[in-house]
């Protein structure tokens, strides 16, 4: 592996995808894709893993190349009007292992040109999912108000009214309109490259 998981050449395909993103030209540099992105990464997931089952054995950080923590670079077009064919980022998910149909959190590290972040959480969760997360911090605010003290962002969606069956007067009404709850924090490519 490379003294830096994250090669700065990352960032300059990633950048070259972004003003020629169609698959002619995507065909003709993927030997570069392969050794420039999707091969360091594989090996990125394969080192982090030890260091994420030390803050959980649950995580699971799976460096196969298809179906794995790396996410596809290919673009679902069918239902958008958007129809370049290729993600000009680079993300993984490395969720927590649950049981079958059962949602759990995660973390998310999304690499692309002039935009370096990690996220983890429940992002987008389902209305089941969601209303245990709300009623989780009804009922203990005040870890919930530690964990908003963490530091870092919180900035997500929210409803414009309060969610059914909560009080509006609730005093922490905005928190429980939020319909994804994760915390990121941003990194500089120069970070998200050295070793």
């Amino acid at each position: 592996m490379p003294a830096s998981p994250v090669p700065p050449a990352l960032f300059r395909f990633l950048g070259e995808l972004r003003r020629h993103n169609d698959r002619e030209w995507f065909n003709a540099n993927k030997p570069r894709y392969l050794a420039e992105v999707r091969d360091p990464l594989l090996a990125f997931v394969t080192a982090i893993a030890p260091k994420l089952h030390a803050i959980s054995p649950r995580i699971v950080a799976d460096p196969r190349p298809s179906g794995g923590s790396l996410l596809r670079i290919y673009r679902d077009t069918r239902f958008t009007a958007d129809k370049k064919p290729y993600k000009t980022n680079a993300g993984f998910f490395f969720p927590l292992a649950a049981g079958k149909d059962v949602e759990a959190p995660g973390y998310y590290l999304h690499l692309e040109p002039g935009q370096v972040f990690m996220a983890g959480g429940m992002w987008h969760p389902s209305s089941d999912a969601l209303r245990a997360i709300r009623e989780a911090i009804v009922k203990d605010p005040r870890g919930w108000t530690r964990a908003k003290r963490s530091g870092l962002s919180h900035d997500e969606a929210a409803l414009k009214r309060p969610p059914r069956g909560f009080d509006p007067q609730h005093p922490l009404i905005e928190d429980l309109k939020r319909t994804s709850f994760t915390v990121g924090e941003t990194f500089t490519e120069k970070q998200a490259c050295s070793a």
